[in-house]
């Protein structure tokens, strides 16, 4: 009996142990659902970040770069309007914060591989971009009618093999007789109200800058193949920040600032090929002002319309780079104006403010023609000049545009800087009296050359 207990307790078991166990089933190839997103209308923060992650997808995956643009303007909401050349105070320290720029006082040190700088009387070595040629002192007789100036430069012996030098001597001649075409010979009479730029400091910078760029093309290729624009049109829109809507269907939401910059410079030069970076792509020269008020205390107004990136030129334009602006401030901008209202310290500023947004908005318009924008930030840093003048005192500015990444989502993780080289406004000359033009300042003419000449490395 026992033994047949122990039969039974183990027949089971061996039969058991030896059936086959089917295996078990293959997990699908691709989910049987598909997955839960939020809805594209709704109101959301889900809803909302899968409407950006879509909207930026479209612009990433734009064929073209006027397509790009396209996409990026199309959403037309209401926007404030950034007036480079404006009358508000201590607009300057608003605008670096606007475009997160870093004010230099100066201008930037010269590259490495550049030559000993132009010594002139009262000029400093101060120059940005490739080397240029050097400059010969004039002669000590000077010919009648041209300047009658303080302090000739001063003769610098070329080196062996070194670039043909430039007669400053010459250029001073071209620029006085400009000057004395447009002021002295010209029977002109007497402007209209408000009007007194386009009179002759208008004109006159139109002749200085188009004479001295045929003059030196022989020295800079660059500015043989490059395409001088007179009264163009530049504009730039980006976002910066974000506000709640507080009017309006659209109540509560929270939205990104949005800023346009509609520019109109007396001239623009630009050229096939990109100037020369003045620092690395990640230098930090110093801080960016924080402004925590709404842009409407500077104040800003708030427009909308077409929302328009343009550098002056279309996109297949072969000079989509550029070079040198010059601006020529308006009447109600004159310098005589904030001395008589007790504003002395505001003047620099109206030079400040017009370079910093001037040069931001067509430095990053260019770096948008060559697709790059803020959700992919630019692998190499652009870089232009500007002249602010208002016919007699010059200032002159540059700017190297290290990013695009704004917005309030690319902004967070960002740690690079645009930067703005500066100096403060010095007179060309003191008086035009009787067909001689008194006290012609070498120096800003010096500064004005070095611009121009101003070239990639290669060239």
């Amino acid at each position: 009996m026992a033994s047949l207990r122990v039969r039974r307790l183990l027949g089971p078991g061996r039969r058991w142990f030896s059936e086959t166990v089917p295996g078990a089933p293959s997990p699908p190839a691709s989910p049987l659902y598909p997955p839960v997103v939020a809805s594209i209308t709704a109101k959301s923060k889900a809803a909302k970040s899968r409407r950006l992650q879509r909207f930026n997808q479209r612009v990433h995956a734009a064929a073209t770069v006027e397509e790009k643009l396209r996409l990026y303007g199309k959403l037309q909401r209401p926007k404030y309007t950034v007036y480079p050349q404006t009358f508000a105070l201590n607009a300057d320290r608003w605008y670096r914060s606007f475009t997160r720029t870093v004010l230099v006082p100066g201008m930037p040190p010269r590259a490495a591989a550049a030559k000993p700088p132009v010594v002139a009387a009262g000029a400093t070595p101060e120059a940005g971009g490739a080397p240029e040629p050097a400059v010969k002192a004039p002669a000590a007789e000077e010919a009648p009618g041209t300047a009658e100036t303080p302090g000739a430069a001063k003769t610098q012996e070329p080196a062996a093999g070194a670039a043909p030098q430039i007669d400053i001597g010459e250029l001073r001649s071209l620029a006085c007789d400009a000057l004395l075409q447009e002021s002295f010979y010209q029977n002109k009479k007497r402007p209209f109200l408000y009007r007194d730029q386009d009179h002759t400091p208008g004109p006159f910078l139109t002749q200085l800058v188009s004479t001295l760029a045929a003059s030196l093309s022989g020295r800079n290729p660059l500015l043989a193949a490059s395409s001088l624009d007179l009264n163009p049109e530049v504009n730039y829109y980006w976002h910066h920040g974000t506000e709640v809507v507080v009017h309006g269907h659209r109540k509560g939401r929270v939205d990104p600032v949005r800023f346009q910059i509609d520019d109109n410079p007396h001239l623009q030069i630009r050229v096939p090929k990109q100037l020369p970076e003045v620092v690395p792509l990640e230098s930090d020269l110093g801080d960016v002002p924080v402004i925590d008020h709404k842009p409407s205390k500077l104040p800003l107004f708030k427009k909308q319309y077409e929302n328009k990136v343009f550098i002056g030129s279309k996109v297949a334009d072969p000079c989509c780079y550029g070079h040198t602006q010059f601006h020529l401030l308006p009447d109600k901008l004159k310098r005589e104006r904030f001395i008589r209202e007790r504003l002395e310290d505001q003047i620099e500023v109206v030079y400040r403010s017009n370079g910093i947004a001037s040069l931001f908005a067509w430095t990053a318009a260019q770096a948008m023609y060559q697709g790059f924008w803020s959700e992919a930030d630019v692998t190499r840093p652009f870089v232009s000049q500007a002249v602010v003048t208002d016919g007699k005192y010059f200032a002159f500015f540059c700017y190297q545009l290290n990013t695009l990444a704004l917005t309030a989502e690319t902004i967070k993780n960002n740690t690079r800087k645009n930067i703005c080289w500066g100096t403060d406004s010095k007179p060309l000359y003191d008086v035009v009296e009787d067909g001689n033009v008194k006290g012609f300042n070498d120096e800003v003419l010096l500064q004005l050359v070095r611009f121009l000449l101003n070239r990639p490395k290669e060239l």
